[in-house]
C-alpha cells in the first residue's frame, strides 16, 4: 500500500526565513536603519523553530511568542518578523496543541499591548488582529482535518465491514455449490451403482455416468469461481442469475425426483444481481434438502415477482419436517434473505395427489424502499 510522503522539513523554515530577512531589511533600509547582529538572530530563530512542528507543536508556538516578543522588546525595525510567530500557532492549532497556541498567543498578546501603550506603536495592534484572524483560520483547518479523518475512519469501517459481508456470502456460496454437488454427485453415483449390479443397463449406465461427470464440473468450476475472489483475482463475487434456475432444475431431475419449474415470462427491474443472486441460492439450497432428506418423488417451484415484492416457493410431496432441527444450510437461507430484508417460512408441501405431508419453504423478498 503506497503512502503519502510529506514535504522535507525545511522547506518551511527556509521560506520563512527568507522572507523574514529580505521584508525586514528592505522595509529597514527604507527607513535608513539597518538591522544589527541580535535582529539577524530573532528573524533566524523563529523560523529554525519551524523545525519542531512535527514533534513538539505547543513548544514550537511557545517559543515563537517569546521570540517575536523579544523582537519587539528590543525596538528593531518593524516588517514580517511575526511570519514564523503566525505561521507556528497556526500549526500548533491544526496539530491538536490548542491550548499551547492559545496560551502564547495571550502572552504575546498582552505583552505587545503593553509594548504598543508604551510606545504609541499603533501597527501592533493591527498585528495582533491579524494574529487572531489566523488562530480561528486555524481552529477551522483543525475542525475540517477531524471531520476528514472522522470520515476515513467511517469509510475505512464501511469497507471493512462490506469485507465482511462479502466473506459471508462466499462462505454460504461454497456451502450451497458443494452440498448440493456432493448430493447430485451421490444420486447420480447410487443410480450408477444400482443399474451395474442389480439392473444392467448400458445406455441408462452411461447417463448416470454423465451426469456425474458434468455435474462434478459444473460444480468445481463454480467452486473455482467463487475462490478466486478470495484470491482477488476475480473482479466482483460471482453470482447465479434467475435464468440459470432451469439448468439447475435439469441437473436434479432425474428418475426418481421430478421437479417442475416455470420460468417468470417478466421480471421487475428491481430484482439485481444480488436479489437474483438470493433467490438462485434459495432455489438451490431448498433442492438439496429435498434429495438429501426429503425422499420426496415431486417437487414444484414457483416463483412471481412484481413492483411490490418477489416470492418463491419450493414444494415436495416428502416425509416433511417432523421434529427435524434446522441444520446449517436453512439458517444459511435465512440469513440470505433476511439481509434483503425478507422472511422465509415453512410449511406442508401440499402437492395436488401427495400421499405425504411434503415440505413447502416459501420466500418473500420486499422490493427497497425508494429514498424520499
Amino acid at each position: 500500500m503506497s503512502t503519502r510522503r510529506r514535504p522535507p522539513l525545511a522547506i518551511l523554515p527556509v521560506a520563512v526565513a527568507v522572507i523574514q530577512l529580505a521584508g525586514t531589511g528592505a522595509i529597514a533600509a527604507h527607513q535608513g536603519r539597518s538591522l544589527p547582529p541580535a535582529a539577524f538572530l530573532l528573524l533566524l530563530a523563529g523560523p529554525a523553530l519551524l523545525l519542531l512542528r512535527r514533534r513538539a507543536p505547543g513548544p514550537m508556538a511557545a517559543g515563537a511568542a517569546a521570540i517575536a516578543l523579544a523582537y519587539l522588546a528590543a525596538g528593531f525595525p518593524f516588517g514580517p518578523f511575526l511570519l514564523s510567530l503566525l505561521a507556528a500557532l497556526v500549526i500548533a492549532v491544526v496539530s491538536g496543541a490548542r491550548w499551547w497556541a492559545w496560551g502564547a498567543a495571550v502572552v504575546f498578546g498582552v505583552g505587545a499591548w503593553l509594548l504598543a501603550a508604551q510606545h504609541a506603536e499603533q501597527r501592533i495592534y493591527l498585528l495582533l488582529a491579524w494574529m487572531a484572524v489566523l488562530l480561528l483560520i486555524g481552529e477551522l483547518a483543525r475542525a475540517g482535518r477531524n471531520r476528514r479523518e472522522d470520515w476515513r475512519k467511517a469509510e475505512a469501517e464501511r469497507r471493512r465491514h462490506e469485507r465482511d459481508e462479502e466473506r459471508l456470502v462466499l462462505a454460504r456460496d461454497i456451502h450451497d455449490v458443494v452440498a448440493h454437488s456432493l448430493s447430485m454427485i451421490n444420486v447420480q453415483a447410487s443410480v450408477a451403482l444400482h443399474l451395474a449390479v442389480k439392473d444392467p443397463d448400458p445406455d441408462q449406465l452411461i447417463e448416470a455416468l454423465g451426469n456425474i461427470k458434468s455435474g462434478s464440473a459444473h460444480a468445481l468450476a463454480e467452486v473455482r469461481e467463487v475462490l478466486s475472489v478470495l484470491r482477488h483475482d476475480a473482479p466482483r463475487i460471482p453470482s447465479q442469475r434467475i435464468a440459470q434456475l432451469p439448468e439447475l432444475v435439469s441437473r436434479v431431475s432425474s428418475g426418481e425426483l421430478s421437479v417442475r419449474y416455470d420460468p417468470p415470462a417478466n421480471l421487475p427491474g428491481w430484482l439485481d444481481e444480488r436479489v437474483e443472486n438470493t433467490i438462485y441460492r434459495v432455489v438451490q439450497e431448498s433442492l438439496t434438502n429435498i434429495v438429501r432428506h426429503a425422499h420426496a418423488t415431486r417437487a414444484a417451484i414457483t416463483f412471481t415477482a412484481d413492483d411490490a415484492q418477489a416470492e418463491v416457493s419450493i414444494a415436495d410431496d416428502g416425509i416433511g419436517l417432523a421434529a427435524a432441527e434446522e441444520g446449517n444450510g436453512l439458517r444459511g437461507l435465512r440469513e440470505r434473505v433476511q439481509q434483503l430484508g425478507g422472511t422465509v417460512s415453512l410449511g406442508p408441501g401440499n402437492l395436488p395427489g401427495a400421499h405425504r405431508p411434503g415440505t413447502a419453504i416459501t420466500v418473500h423478498i420486499p422490493a427497497p424502499r425508494e429514498e424520499s
